[in-house]
C-alpha cells in the first residue's frame, strides 16, 4: 500500500520534535540509489585528485598519517569561478516569519528530485572533538565536487576507530543528526544568487547553486552552533589562544569579530616573541554555560590564503586550495 504523506507525518513530528518537513524530505534523499557513501579521507582524496578540473601540485602534503589520506598526497588545488566567498543574499531561513516556508520546501523537493537523476557521493563526520559535545553531520554533494567532499572530511573530523569509539562514549543530547544536501549545479531563475535553506531547529539545510566550499562549512557549523545554543553552550566563532607565564597561571583569550576583522591574525599572532603562547582554536568552538569549560568543533580550518606568500611556514600546512594561481618554478 502507497498513501500520500508517508508514516503519517504530521502525527510522527507532533510526537518527535526532532523531524519537520525540511528535515524528513532531505533525509530521505540520502538513502536513494544515485547515493555513493564515502567515508573515508583516503578514497575522497583519490577521487578529487582524479577530478578533470584538479590540480595536482608538486608540494606534499604533511602529516598525512594523523589526517588519513595517502603517504604521498599532494596539495591539490580547484579553482571554480567568480564566487570566492559565502552568499549572504542566498539564505533563507525555515520559520522566519518574513520567509515563504511552504514555497521554499516546494523549491526544495524539485531540487531533490533533479538531483536524483545524477551521481551523488555521501559521507559523515563528526562535528565537535570532546565526548562532551559531538554530533554527526552528514553531507551528499554530486560527482564533480569530490574537492568539497575531501574538504569537508578534512575541515570536520572524519570518522575513524578512535572516533568511532569516543562519539559511541559521548554525552547524547535530544537532537538529530545533521544532514547537509549540496547541489552546485541547481539553477533557478528566481534565485540567480543561489538558494540556501536552513531549519536550524531540525538540523538540515540544503546548499543550492553554489560551488564555495565555505557555505558547506558554516552551513554545518550555524547548524551546530544552533544545536550547542539549545543545550546549555555559547556558539562562538572566533579564536582562542592560551598565554602561558612563569610567575602566574596560565590565561585563556578569545577573538571574536565579523569575518575579515583579524581574529585569525589575532589569534596567531607571536607577539614578537614577547609571549610563551600556544593557539588552542581557530574559527569555531562552544563554551559551557555551566562550567566555562570549552570544545572546539572542527580539527583544521578553511581560511583565506592570500596573506601567505610562497614559502612561508603556514603554507607548509594546507591541504586543499581553492581559486588560487599555480606557476612553475
Amino acid at each position: 500500500m502507497s498513501t500520500q504523506g508517508c508514516f503519517a507525518e504530521t502525527e510522527i513530528r507532533k510526537a518527535n520534535p526532532i523531524f519537520s518537513q525540511v528535515r524528513t524530505t532531505v533525509e530521505t534523499a540520502f538513502y536513494a540509489n544515485n547515493m555513493v557513501a564515502v567515508n573515508d579521507v583516503t578514497t575522497a582524496y583519490k577521487l578529487a585528485a582524479a577530478n578533470p578540473t584538479t590540480i595536482v601540485t608538486d608540494l606534499p602534503i604533511i602529516h598525512t598519517t594523523e589526517l588519513g589520506l595517502p603517504a604521498d598526497a599532494k596539495m591539490l588545488v580547484d579553482n571554480h569561478g567568480a564566487v570566492v566567498g559565502r552568499t549572504a543574499a542566498a539564505r533563507h531561513l525555515i520559520g522566519d516569519p518574513k520567509e515563504d516556508s511552504e514555497e521554499l520546501i516546494k523549491v526544495l523537493r524539485d531540487a531533490l528530485y533533479a538531483g536524483s537523476k545524477r551521481k551523488f557521493y555521501k559521507t559523515q563526520v563528526v562535528v565537535g572533538l570532546d565526548k562532551d559535545f559531538m554530533l554527526k553531520a552528514h553531507l551528499a554533494v554530486p560527482v564533480g565536487f569530490e574537492m568539497n567532499l575531501l574538504s569537508y572530511l578534512l575541515n570536520f573530523q572524519a570518522i575513524n576507530e578512535e572516533y568511532q569509539e569516543l562519539y559511541a562514549n559521548s554525552k547524547q543530547y535530544p537532537e538529530g543528526d545533521i544532514y547537509l544536501y549540496s547541489d552546485p549545479e541547481w539553477q533557478d531563475d528566481k534565485y540567480p544568487n543561489g538558494l540556501v535553506i536552513i531549519d536550524a531547529k531540525h538540523n538540515v539545510a540544503a546548499v543550492l547553486g553554489l560551488r564555495y566550499f565555505g557555505e558547506l562549512k558554516k552551513g554545518t557549523l550555524t547548524l551546530a552552533w544552533a544545536t550547542a545554543h539549545r543545550n546549555g553552550y555559547t556558539a562562538c566563532h572566533g579564536g582562542a589562544k592560551a598565554f602561558h607565564f612563569k610567575d602566574k597561571p596560565d590565561k585563556v583569550f578569545a577573538f571574536y569579530g565579523l569575518s575579515g576583522s583579524g581574529k585569525s591574525t589575532l589569534t596567531h599572532a607571536k607577539h614578537g616573541g614577547k609571549y610563551d603562547i600556544t593557539v588552542l582554536h581557530d574559527d569555531a568552538f562552544v563554551i559551557s554555560r555551566q562550567d566555562g569549560s570549552s570544545v572546539a568543533l572542527e580539527p583544521s580550518y578553511f581560511d583565506k590564503t592570500n596573506d601567505y606568500l610562497p614559502g612561508t611556514r603556514e603554507t607548509t600546512y594546507f591541504t586543499t586550495l581553492m581559486n588560487v594561481g599555480v606557476t612553475l618554478n
